[in-house]
């Protein structure tokens, strides 16, 4: 059975609209099937080399973490997989429905543009990911309890998105995934043996999302609707406020801007969402085969001798403010300041007794291929304590930062983040393929979705230019402010602003739908994450 054909045979309750359009059901193209095997299988053979090449340092002969570090790669880029059904679907709906360009050139075309945003990302919205996670099971990654955590929330996101896609309701992925990640930190403060055990949930990062969950929507239809309006009442071109006839494209200009503007949400995509996953395969890597990831082996003699020095302005720029003495277990000292995500005079003590510690090691085992993999973890965590602690020192109201001293510790972070917080080329190119491949195989659902079931009438050239316009930049712009916007949110109730401006009407039973599923994602994916996790934590 077709996807459409499924989504026509949906269960009662769920809406049921006309059959999707002759342009969604044809048959893909072979030539464009082979073009996508030959771009995965070229994908494959060079994520496996680039992998293989970096097992090679490794001595362990047990097949067990060979197995788990299989098994875990899977379960993440199974979770870009079903991204793409959702998010990358969404870009790829309005040059679909305006015939500005056909099913499997949109595609392909999604794809390049989304492989091309992974590339060029920095990582930071992956590890801003990852900070959101109880840090202790961040630094105990490779016990049963890390995995269980990895497991659980990815786990839970692919069950809320597959079950939304099914029924069609494009839902976020971006709230799905911190939805699951506030769900295991709960349950692993719950299963905490002592009273002081800490959650790792931001509340503060929490309610953020819960906002934007509330405004993004409404941000896109306000948006949506007033560029309609705007271009109908400047541009009078009647031609491009009607459905389009056949399978006819839309006049020059308005193509090209709608390709444009597809691109742009592709990118931008890729450039932010697409970095979920590649945090949460790196704490998988670094859990399974810590001798290979849990540092940059690309720190060598040349760069020792400048890190040393950096440190050590670092550690005379942070005793300006430390309480003089160093506690005496400074990374239980250091952890506190990232659990509670506030600096004192004592947690800046701790950051800089390990931040002496740090250099000393570095120092002496002068490149970190040589660093034993006995001592690989230790360095990396407290590495991490101490570029996750200058971050809330920045931040700090209590404990005031001269700009000089700020310069200094910024560079010592930065210092810190090119040792752990990095992302290899094989990682990026298997989640671009992960990303274009879900798209391809389970576009059809969410396209049918944004195409026709929103509003009751076919999308216009228009209505489809104008909510692309306003999905490119609000997710640009959230992407220069680190903001979280959902590129779903964006896109889909942009579409709905612009079927009101256009005075079409719209489906309330899928509007309903729609909202039910963004306000049950949060709850939803809590529970589920929760749930796998206490029952992982008895089996790991």
């Amino acid at each position: 059975m077709s996807n459409i054909d499924a989504i026509n045979q949906a269960p009662a309750g769920v809406n049921r609209s006309p059959a999707a359009s002759t342009l969604i059901g044809q048959k893909p193209s072979p030539w464009f099937n082979v073009l996508a095997g030959v771009v995965i299988v070229a994908g494959v053979i060079y994520s496996g080399i680039h992998l293989a090449d970096d097992l090679s340092v490794v001595r362990d002969t047990r097949a067990y973490p060979y197995i788990l570090l299989g098994i875990a790669l899977l379960i993440a880029l199974g979770f870009e997989f079903v991204n793409g059904f959702h998010d990358t679907a969404n870009a790829v709906a309005t040059v679909i429905y305006t015939n500005s360009m056909s099913p499997n050139l949109a595609v392909v075309w999604s794809g390049f543009f989304n492989f091309a945003g992974v590339l060029v990302s920095t990582g930071a919205v992956a590890f801003g990911i990852v900070s959101l996670l109880p840090v202790e099971l961040i630094l105990q990654v490779g016990s049963g309890a890390g995995f269980a955590m990895v497991f659980a929330l990815l786990i839970a996101a692919i069950l809320w998105n597959l079950g939304t896609w099914y029924f069609g309701l494009p839902s976020s992925s971006s709230h799905t995934l911190i939805g699951s990640i506030i769900g295991v930190g709960l349950m692993n403060q719950l299963m905490a043996t002592n009273p002081s055990g800490t959650s790792g949930v931001d509340w503060g990062q929490a309610t953020k999302i819960g906002e934007t969950l509330l405004v993004s929507p409404l941000v896109g239809f306000s948006a949506a609707f007033l560029l309609l309006t705007l271009l109908k009442s400047t541009i009078k071109i009647p031609a491009l406020y009607k459905e389009p006839d056949g399978n006819k494209p839309p006049p020059f200009l308005i193509r090209g801007l709608l390709i444009l503007t597809c691109s742009g949400v592709s990118f931008f995509h890729g450039g932010n969402d697409g970095q979920k996953g590649m945090g949460l395969i790196m704490l998988i890597l670094i859990g399974t085969v810590p001798t290979a990831y849990a540092l940059n082996r690309t720190m060598h003699e040349a760069d020792v001798s400048n890190f040393v020095a950096v440190s050590a302005q670092a550690q005379t720029a942070l005793s300006h403010y430390g309480s003089g003495t160093a506690p005496a277990d400074p990374h239980t000292a250091a952890m506190d300041v990232v659990r509670s995500r506030s600096a004192t005079p004592q947690g800046v003590s701790a950051l800089a007794a390990l931040a002496e510690s740090i250099s000393i090691q570095v120092n002496q085992y002068h490149s970190i291929d040589k660093v034993p993999a006995g001592s690989m973890v230790n360095i990396r965590n407290d590495m991490y304590l101490v570029s996750e602690g200058l971050r809330f020192l920045g931040k700090s109201k209590s404990v005031h930062v001269s700009d000089a001293d700020k310069t200094v510790l910024g560079a010592y972070k930065k210092q810190l983040d090119h040792s752990t917080k990095f992302i290899p080329t094989w990682v990026k190119v298997a989640v671009a393929i992960a990303l274009g491949l879900g798209t391809m195989i389970g576009w059809k659902r969410i396209v049918v979705t944004v195409g026709e079931r929103i509003g009751k009438t076919h999308l216009t050239y228009a209505q489809g230019a104008s909510a692309e316009i306003v999905a490119m930049a609000t997710i640009g712009a959230a992407e220069m402010y680190g903001l979280p916007v959902s590129t779903t949110h964006v896109l889909s109730s942009g579409v709905a602003g612009t079927m009101v401006a256009n005075r079409s009407g719209l489906q309330w039973s899928t509007v309903r739908n729609l909202l039910m599923a963004w306000v049950l994602t949060l709850p939803v994916s809590i529970a589920l994450a929760g749930s796998l996790y206490w029952l992982l934590r008895h089996f790991l």
